[in-house]
């Protein structure tokens, strides 16, 4: 017995002897943790937050443009040109003035663009949209995806007890075979069997310590934590859930309202029927108006030149119509549209597939609930068939072969409880994920 104990403890993983073991977690502590701790959903929110900018910038497009710029520029010395009068003093018309400064302050406004401009801004809103549904929606699958590891980690704790409460019984009955042994009741091969059986009992049990280890593994990997280990719920059997009691037509409408892959998808079609329309508007005129404030030396716009910092302003109204692009406006049109056709090509495709998992979903359910009930009738069955080879042995009319067969056979039937159990749970967790819960 020392023995199988030292070797049980040199099985179990390194890490987990060499911290403290991490204080027990709910379902509901794992998911909220997980969700606060994922990097997948922070890389969806850093997106989303493009996806802000995104739209302010699109907004923006059609805002007044202030912009200040300057320069210096030398020369080569050039010969002056100068008028001469039979009245009055020469004029110079062209001096050489090699130092040119300038400064300006200019304005662009685009005032009408054809819708262009607010189509964009209505196709980053969407693609806004849809990025928070796909939050949504990968929320929704790490719940799910946390609420399975839970159980897996709930159902290999479990078969861990149950192993080593079996391994106690074998171990006790190793310890009483060889006392009939001794007292000449029985042959020497029932004492191998039964020692055969434990050793069989001892490695199933080490698979389960290693099972359990791997599953709190993942769950720590999902939850953001070094290491984990889980809360089992209470042991009563799972109720009757109201999404499981209502119609399948009427869950799959649930979820064909509500799921946010859907809506994602919606949303992208919509932005992309508005970048159509943005393409499509560049088909009409687009109206800015310009102006702009110079004060340079010289300034070019003043005549004669003159080496004398001066001022001046222009205001202009400009007008441009693509008369022909070589077909580059209708390519983009069409791409876009048959983005947006593919998207609802998509939409309908997704329709099928939430149809088919929500059905698929309840059937599930059902028949997990129904192998609860077969498990509960096994384990009634095989305690029964226990008790009954218990008492023959100590009558003498049974081998310990049978007392062994019997005890595995009750340890198995807890097993497939346990399992029924955390089947539905995951089930119940999988319709939710299904109906957009």
């Amino acid at each position: 017995m020392r023995y199988a104990l030292l070797l049980l403890s040199l099985a179990m993983p390194a890490a987990a002897l060499a911290q403290p073991p991490a204080p027990p977690i709910t379902l509901d502590e794992a998911i909220a943790q997980g969700l606060a701790n994922s990097r997948r959903l922070a890389e969806l929110e850093a997106r989303g937050q493009a996806a802000e900018y995104a739209v302010a910038g699109r907004a923006a497009s059609e805002m007044p443009i202030v912009a200040a710029s300057g320069g210096y520029t030398r020369t080569n010395h050039v010969d002056i040109f100068v008028v001469r009068t039979p009245i009055g003093p020469p004029q110079v018309v062209y001096p050489d003035i090699p130092d040119n400064y300038r400064s300006r302050l200019d304005l662009q406004w685009p005032i009408y663009t054809g819708g262009r401009g607010d189509a964009l801004e209505r196709a980053a809103r969407a693609e806004r949209d849809a990025i928070g549904k796909d939050l949504d929606a990968a929320r929704a699958d790490l719940r799910l995806e946390i609420t399975r590891a839970f159980w897996a980690a709930v159902t290999a704790a479990d078969t861990e007890a149950v192993l080593r409460r079996s391994l106690e019984a074998v171990d006790a009955h190793v310890r009483d075979v060889r006392a009939r042994l001794s007292s000449g009741l029985i042959p020497p091969n029932e004492v191998s069997s039964a020692e055969a059986q434990a050793s069989h009992q001892r490695l199933i049990a080490l698979e389960a310590a290693n099972q359990r280890a791997i599953a709190e593994a993942d769950l720590a990997r999902l939850t953001g934590r070094d290491s984990v280990t889980v809360r089992a719920p209470d042991a009563a059997a799972p109720g009757t859930s109201a999404a499981s009691i209502a119609r399948a037509a009427e869950l799959i409408t649930r979820a064909l309202g509500v799921r946010p892959e859907r809506q994602a998808l919606e949303s992208r079609v919509r932005s992309a029927e508005e970048r159509a329309a943005a393409v499509s508007a560049g088909r009409l005129p687009q109206v800015a108006v310009a102006g702009g404030y110079d004060y340079a030396r010289p300034n070019a716009r003043i005549f004669p030149r003159s080496g004398d910092w001066k001022t001046s302003w222009d205001a202009s109204v400009n007008v441009t119509w693509t008369l022909w692009d070589g077909g580059r406006r209708d390519a983009e049109y069409g791409e876009a549209r048959a983005t947006a056709s593919a998207l609802r090509a998509r939409v309908e495709d997704f329709d099928r597939q939430v149809t088919f998992e929500v059905r698929a979903r309840l059937l599930e359910l059902e028949s997990s609930r129904q192998g609860l009930v077969a498990a509960d009738d096994g384990i009634r069955a095989a305690l029964e068939a226990e008790r009954v080879i218990g008492e023959r042995y100590a009558a003498g009319v049974a081998t310990s072969t049978e007392v062994l067969d019997a005890q595995v056979a009750r340890l198995q039937a807890e097993l497939d409880r346990a399992r029924a159990i955390a089947n539905i749970r995951l089930a119940e967790a999988r319709l939710e994920r299904a109906i957009g819960g």
